[in-house]
């Protein structure tokens, strides 16, 4: 936990940061925050602003430690320059596609939508798909993918139906939205990782005793 990549690091730090400023300034950000009404109206900045926004710091401290565990994992397979690069438009393009999902699924509604969560659903969904690899990209078809994505779905519906979680009181869980940056997650690390993932093999440990080899 203290080897976690830079970027990683710098991403969840920016969600309490952008939160400390919301607080001093709330009609401001509250302006950024997306309704499914939106699209019918033909206002599509939300999908991306509405990101930056949280409730409250319960809900922005969860975010926050979210994005560091699993986006670690996920930008240590995207490294350098260029990786980094991807990292992020994976991150920002789950965010997009889990807002837009939950708009479509909840079409004209005028409930306001906040927080990072649909992102962080999007590297939890790549990281899934490198628990147990040792640094390589597992198959949608490997049964630890299959049974972790399962629970983590299930987690997600019957927290999202319960309504019980940190910094939520009194609204309601995009469980929807979570569930399509998962979705986005778990399917675009496949493409990013083979074309900008970077491994290195060279002191990779073996099952067997003795030293690994160069």
């Amino acid at each position: 936990m203290f080897n976690a990549p830079l970027l990683a690091v710098l991403l969840a730090v920016s969600m309490p940061a952008l939160y400390f400023f919301q607080e001093r300034s709330r009609d401001f950000w509250t302006g950024l925050s997306f309704a499914p009404v939106e699209l019918s109206e033909g206002r599509y900045g939300g999908l991306v602003t509405s990101m930056l926004v949280h409730a409250n710091w319960a809900h922005v401290l969860v975010n926050a430690v979210g994005a560091l565990t699993f986006g670690a994992p996920v930008a240590r397979l995207l490294r350098g320059s260029v990786g980094s690069v991807a990292f992020l438009a994976l991150y920002i393009c789950a965010g997009i596609f889990a807002t837009l999902g939950f708009a479509l699924v909840h079409w004209g509604s005028t409930d306001p939508l906040v927080g990072a969560s649909g992102a962080v659903f999007g590297l939890i969904g790549a990281a899934t798909r490198l628990l147990g690899g040792k640094g390589r990209l597992l198959p949608l078809t490997d049964g630890m993918v299959i049974k972790t994505s399962i629970a983590w779905m299930a987690v997600n519906v019957a927290v999202g139906l319960i309504g019980f979680a940190p910094g939520v009181e009194g609204a309601r869980i995009a469980w929807e939205a979570h569930a399509f940056g998962f979705l986005f997650g778990i399917l675009a690390i496949g493409p990013l990782g083979r074309v900008f993932g970077r491994t290195d093999e060279r002191f990779a440990s073996p099952d067997t005793l003795g030293d690994p080899h160069p």
